[in-house]
């Protein structure tokens, strides 16, 4: 059974048919989903989301979400952690980090908000799923200034260096849709190289669309189209079988228990 370690089933684009993607998701062979928040008002509906199609989920704050925050969210977000600390669908604080790609967004309130949450994982002793777009050194900073419980960077993107110094931290890397793009050669170059254990599946679903499914930015404004499922994750994972050399069934494997050894209370 595959697990999709970064799937955002809450999103608008599933409430048309969202208990029908996941059905997908189930008959693909994707056993367990993991759906991260990106914000307060979501928090419920990961969690209530995990319990009713038996997956997991994680509370944090999107960098893309700090700027809109209050100071009652990440006090709610703290209240919850606390709370729900047992819970054994809870498994990582996520997805936080830093992003240094849209423009606009308040940095030093990233930074804030990002170390604050790396203190409340320690706290809780969770793993962190990390977003990381151009920021990976300003992430790795913050992680040797606060150790954490490891985790996985979702959608790596960064150098082979970084890659082994989030390694060397604990971390898993997660690879997705853009493996699938024969010009990612970064991307492809790493899933191919990195050790076996570093690495764990993910769709980000609905985004970062496998290249099966990727529309231009002018035909998706015209009508619908281009949306990522987890049931992909199968299909995604065999263009890491082939940059590795591993049939599909070992690549389940590895992938499969590389997600639990980051994210340890998937093992139920």
């Amino acid at each position: 059974m595959w697990i999709d370690t970064h799937c955002h089933l809450d999103a608008p684009e599933f409430d048309a048919d969202r208990d029908a993607v996941a059905a997908r998701a189930r008959a693909a062979g994707v056993g367990t989903l993991v759906l991260p928040a990106v914000a307060a008002s979501n928090f419920d509906a990961v969690r209530e989301l995990a319990e009713s199609h038996d997956g997991a989920y994680a509370l944090g704050i999107h960098p893309q979400c700090v700027d809109a925050a209050t100071a009652a969210d990440f006090e709610r977000l703290a209240r919850e952690l606390a709370a729900r600390r047992d819970d054994p669908r809870l498994v990582a604080v996520g997805e936080i980090g830093i992003d240094h790609f849209v423009p606009g967004l308040d940095r030093e309130r990233q930074q804030r908000a990002y170390l604050a949450q790396l203190e409340l994982a320690r706290a809780v002793a969770l793993p962190v799923i990390l977003h990381v777009r151009r920021s990976a050194d300003t992430l790795l900073a913050g992680l040797r200034r606060i150790r954490v419980e490891g985790g996985i960077a979702h959608a790596f993107n960064g150098s082979t260096q970084q890659a082994r110094q989030f390694v060397d931290l604990g971390f898993k890397l997660g690879f997705g849709g853009a493996m699938t793009f024969e010009r990612a050669l970064q991307i492809r170059r790493l899933a191919a190289a990195l050790p076996a254990a570093a690495i764990v599946l993910e769709t980000d679903a609905p985004d970062i669309p496998p290249q099966w499914l990727y529309r231009p930015a002018a035909e998706r404004a015209t009508g619908p189209g281009g949306r990522n499922e987890p049931g992909e994750l199968p299909r995604i994972a065999a263009t890491l079988a082939a940059l590795r050399g591993w049939s599909i069934e070992e690549t389940a494997a590895v992938t499969s228990a590389n997600a639990r050894a980051a994210l340890p209370r998937l093992v139920r």
